[in-house]
């Protein structure tokens, strides 16, 4: 006779969670174990640690995982994922219950232009979303602080501290604005979108439009010279 394979006891568990095992039939037993046996562990925390190893087992297999619910994001915690918020991509969003693409569109455009958020309540106001839903991503953010942005493709962005009048045109800018823009570079070059809009007093909807799309060189180019005219000779 051939002897029976018994599987681990946390794969069984595993593979009846997910419904590839039938359940266990109740077992009568002559003498049960009284409650509160220092050591048998409570049956809820059993259940969490089933829990936790389902989907550490699904995080394997698929590790772009979204996680549907506070508690997944926790036992994702606890299986050491994180989410640098200030370096985080899209795809790393859009992992998190409860946000919208428009809104991982607004974080990755924002980080592509340089801000960077120090702390939950910057993310809050920022996405306008309840307390409780940034309160339930806390096991896994991160709010490390950075010198300098990403590294992007920052050869198509616009830089504003050098672009042509023709060229602001085409982003939208008026004639008017072009002219102020220009005038005001030239007194100093922007440090930022904020400065920007601050001294030009330009719409918000222009300048969110422009978050990840332009950037602020040293300074504008400075006018070319004619080459110096040699002396002649005999002269």
């Amino acid at each position: 006779m051939a002897r029976r394979h018994w599987l681990d006891p946390i794969a069984r568990q595993l593979l009846i969670a997910s419904g590839q095992l039938p359940a266990d039939p109740p077992q009568a037993t002559a003498s049960p174990e009284p409650p509160g046996r220092a050591d048998a562990p409570p049956a809820d925390d059993h259940l969490a640690a089933v829990e936790r190893d389902l989907l550490e087992l699904k995080l394997r297999q698929d590790p772009g995982r979204p996680l549907k619910s506070a508690a997944e994001v926790a036992d994702a915690a606890a299986l050491g994922w994180r989410l640098d918020v200030n370096r985080a991509a899209a795809s790393d969003w859009a992992r998190l219950p409860g946000l919208r693409p428009e809104q991982i569109d607004l974080l990755v455009r924002l980080q592509a232009g340089g801000v960077q958020l120090s702390g939950p309540e910057d993310l809050q106001r920022l996405l306008d979303l309840p307390a409780a839903v940034v309160e339930s991503w806390m096991p896994v953010l991160l709010f490390h602080w950075y010198g300098e942005p990403p590294a992007g493709d920052r050869a198509q962005r616009l830089d504003l501290n050098r672009a042509s009048a023709a060229s602001l045109q085409q982003w939208g800018l008026s004639p008017e604005r072009c002219r102020r823009l220009l005038a005001e570079r030239a007194r100093s070059p922007f440090r930022d979108l904020a400065d920007l809009q601050q001294r030009l007093q330009l719409p918000p909807s222009l300048v969110e439009e422009w978050i990840g799309k332009v950037s602020f060189g040293r300074g504008p180019a400075g006018p070319q010279l004619p080459p110096a005219r040699l002396p002649e000779a005999g002269r």
